[in-house]
């Protein structure tokens, strides 16, 4: 039983490790400088190259954004979407989305899930659906953590303590299937990966969060939204090949401990219960 299906290859780490080694030690060698390796090394070169690697991969939105376009270019390109925009820096949500129905759908793009960051966003009012896009581009995250760290530890306290309804969540990027996240969606039937300029992407992990707002006295423990009521969920379900019995719904039940507000976050998919949290009380800085 597992938050997300993929997970972290924990051979990963050591590889990294070895291979930087090597790096670290045969890095004079390589290209045509025609340096000593003391001046290699001692002289600025190595450092320098590799401050300017850190910097071209610390540029993440935009890459995240790059990856972003190509998904909704594809989706628009087979009429699974009418239209989509940038909603610019100054917004707090990243995406507003028009459906072949006329609906207004509206994302927010976050990373891995596990900082603060997840807890920072506003659904607009021309919002007839807000979801939240999951796009961690570090290969050596844990993503079985981080997922249940944004769901049940940010976002459902989010979403309780400050009446902010999200709709549902995706978890995808090109990360997914490769050697550093494998994806068992992919052992299931041939044929499941979909080229989108060059990612060669998985189905999306999915997950239907509750349709009205928890509340201990009028609604305690609110039905999750089912797939096509969350329409750009059903878009993206379909369009890259999710089999429905991949898809995650979530509650969030809350209920009073002594005079405390406590919530229990459950994620169920395929009809079996995948995870759960013990009664966790909302406690917000």
């Amino acid at each position: 039983m597992t938050v997300i299906p993929c997970q972290k290859n924990t051979n990963l780490r050591e590889q990294v490790e070895e291979f930087a080694e090597v790096l670290k030690t045969e890095a004079h060698t390589l290209g045509a400088h025609g340096l000593t390796e003391l001046d290699f090394y001692q002289g600025g070169l190595f450092r320098g190259a590799i401050e300017r690697i850190r910097g071209q991969f610390s540029a993440t939105m935009r890459g995240k954004r790059d990856f972003v376009r190509h998904v909704l270019d594809y989706m628009q390109d087979r009429g699974f979407v009418r239209e989509w925009k940038s909603a610019g820096e100054r917004n707090r949500h990243d995406y507003t989305i028009t459906l072949q129905s006329g609906r207004v759908s509206v994302v927010e793009l976050k990373g891995c899930l596990d900082g603060n960051n997840t807890n920072i966003f506003e659904r607009p009012t021309h919002a007839e659906e807000f979801t939240i896009w999951s796009v961690c581009s570090n290969a050596g995250a844990d993503p079985r953590k981080n997922v249940w760290s944004g769901i049940h530890t940010r976002l459902s306290a989010e979403i309780i303590d400050k009446n902010k309804q999200v709709d549902g969540l995706v978890v995808w990027d090109w990360l997914c299937g490769t050697i550093g996240r494998p994806c068992p969606k992919l052992d299931r039937a041939a044929g499941r990966r979909t080229t989108v300029g060059r990612f060669q992407l998985t189905p999306p992990c999915i997950y239907l969060f509750p349709a009205t707002i928890p509340s201990v006295r009028n609604n305690p423990d609110p039905e999750p939204h089912t797939l096509r009521s969350v329409e750009l969920l059903a878009a993206m379900h379909e369009c890259f090949g999710g089999m429905d019995d991949e898809i995650n719904r979530v509650r969030f039940a809350v209920s009073y401990r002594g005079n405390e507000l406590v919530r229990v976050s459950t994620i169920e998919r395929g009809g079996a219960m995948q995870h759960a949290s013990d009664p966790t009380p909302i406690r917000r800085r």
